[in-house]
């Protein structure tokens, strides 16, 4: 058998707790489960899951969308010879800084 080394970490209780009670209903302890979980990282050769950011839901880009709509509102209307007045003058500025 190979020697074995203790590994200690903090984690939120409450999140242990509930954890443990999901491996206790699959008749796991929670070292064994950490164990699977390092002999599978192993295996992988890196995390056993994929790691990537949600996508938002409909609801969520719409609720964005919504709230981006009321930002915009609160904008006021540019004619577009002020558009090209504001334009021209930021590149003024760039040019003078280059």
């Amino acid at each position: 058998m190979s020697e074995q080394t203790l590994v200690r970490f903090s984690v939120d209780k409450n999140l242990r707790r509930e954890v443990a009670d999901i491996y206790k209903s699959l008749g796991l302890d929670l070292n064994t489960a950490l164990r699977m979980f390092l002999v599978q990282s192993k295996i992988a050769r890196g995390l056993p899951f994929s790691v990537k950011l949600p996508t938002p839901s409909r609801a969520e880009a719409w609720d964005a969308f919504t709230e981006l709509r009321r930002q915009a509102a609160d904008v006021p209307e540019m004619s577009l010879e002020q558009i090209n007045e504001e334009i021209a003058t930021v590149r003024s500025e760039r040019r003078r800084q280059a």
